[in-house]
């Protein structure tokens, strides 16, 4: 009777974790068409050609060494194959003796699958970021690395339990990876930009800031929707298994916030904005549910209902200053990804001190930890590919748009041709 326990808890610890795994991928459409909907109509097929390039890098790349950087799992599938969560020999015979005491249980392949698609996430917050203007191979490039070396090396520190270099090992709490995650696809989206420049007429000679809008607001609106799904999975799989009374009312405290944040940073951002700027923004609108979503990433668990509903609203007010102040900053960032997953994701991190009673110490060396390896060693690779075969196409390609110097081929030929 136990064995069989034991054995249905794989099972459904193992199905949940793949069903979540799908859910996080789907959030790559989620980013596609948030992307799409956000740059002009003349660059629209090089952004969604990136987001697709983008998740199959990142698969192959953390399948061939990602994944052993991050938790020692071997190379090409070498040792996946094993139990995620405990032997299972082991347990079986413990099981049989003494019964099985609910522990994860799940296979290791399932736990490749859920990790590769946050690695896809974090790579897919910087392609908002350097949109419009930016080379496609060498965005492609910077993915390679990236996702094979960058981000697993700070996951292992965290995530995969590994001691940093002259520091040791982290007192770090990120629930599901507000700082793990989305503040390092932000921190290297950072870089980029820094490095890339802002596109051309973003910015006035007098330090006027003009504004580029999206070519398609209602893929935007979809986009962040299929986010805003996905992100159940995101932050639900983190919980790593389902078996248990407890674990599953865990579950859906996780589901419960998570929705109940983005409510409220979406609420807070369409508050602030018509009091800011008179009208309904609806750009604004839509990163203030995706700010609420970072921002209880970090700790989905711990708070009540109407403590991720504030939380949320906080971080959906924090984006709408802070997508203000890296406008003033000339920091140019076409769908506000910088804001929405650094800087917010920043705040999530440090949140934790007060819903889940985190040590504020160790969320700051934590986050110093993930923003400088992940920027700097973005900044250099950057570096090295302007000086390779640079980064920024032509000002003559950015004024046709980026579709057909780098794709040939128009998303919406029809409204363009003869132009």
């Amino acid at each position: 009777m136990e064995n069989q326990i034991f054995e249905l808890q794989y099972a459904m610890d193992t199905f949940y974790f793949l069903i979540c795994g799908a859910l996080v991928m789907w959030m790559a459409a989620g980013f596609a068409m948030l992307e799409s909907g956000l740059v002009r109509a003349k660059n629209t097929t090089e952004i969604l050609t990136k987001n697709v390039a983008l998740f199959a890098i990142a698969c192959t790349m953390y399948l061939i060494c990602g994944y052993n950087f991050m938790y020692d799992g071997g190379w090409f599938l070498s040792g996946i194959e094993t139990t995620g969560g405990i032997d299972v020999e082991a347990a079986l015979a413990a099981s049989a003796e003494n019964g099985f005491d609910g522990d994860s249980v799940y296979s290791g392949a399932s736990d490749f699958f859920f990790q590769v698609v946050f690695v896809a996430t974090a790579m897919s917050i910087v392609s908002g970021a350097v949109a419009e203007r930016m080379k496609l191979f060498a965005f492609l490039a910077f993915a390679v690395v990236m996702t094979g070396v960058i981000y697993p090396i700070e996951g292992g520190w965290t995530w995969g339990g590994k001691a940093v270099p002259l520091i040791g090992e982290l007192n770090y709490s990120d629930y599901a990876g507000s700082g793990i995650v989305h503040m390092a696809g932000a921190a290297a989206a950072l870089a980029g930009v820094l490095v890339l420049g802002a596109r051309k007429g973003k910015y006035g000679p007098n330090g006027e800031v003009n504004a580029i809008p999206g070519a398609n607001l209602p893929l935007a609106t979809l986009g962040t929707f299929i986010l805003w799904m996905g992100w159940f999975g995101f932050n639900g799989g983190s919980t790593l298994k389902l078996g248990g009374i407890a674990v599953s009312n865990e579950v859906a405290n996780v589901f419960m916030n998570t929705n109940a944040a983005a409510a409220g940073g979406l609420i807070a951002a369409l508050i602030v904005a018509r009091i800011m700027f008179g009208k309904a923004d609806l750009t604004m609108t839509l990163n203030g549910a995706l700010a609420g979503l970072v921002a209880i990433t970090a700790d989905p668990a711990s708070p009540s209902a109407l403590g991720a509903t504030i939380v949320g609203a906080l971080g959906g007010t924090i984006v709408v200053f802070s997508i203000l102040l890296l406008d003033k900053l000339k920091i140019d960032d076409p769908v506000g990804a910088i804001s929405v997953h650094g800087v917010v994701g920043i705040f999530g991190v440090l949140a934790v001190c007060v819903t889940g009673g985190a040590s504020f110490g160790g969320q700051l060396v934590g986050l110093l930890v993930i923003f400088v390896w992940v920027f700097v060693t973005s900044l250099i690779v950057w570096l090295i590919l302007k000086a390779v075969m640079g980064i920024r196409v032509s000002e003559e390609e950015e004024y046709e748009g980026v579709d057909v110097a780098e794709c040939g081929m128009e998303a919406y030929p029809e409204f363009t041709a003869g132009k």
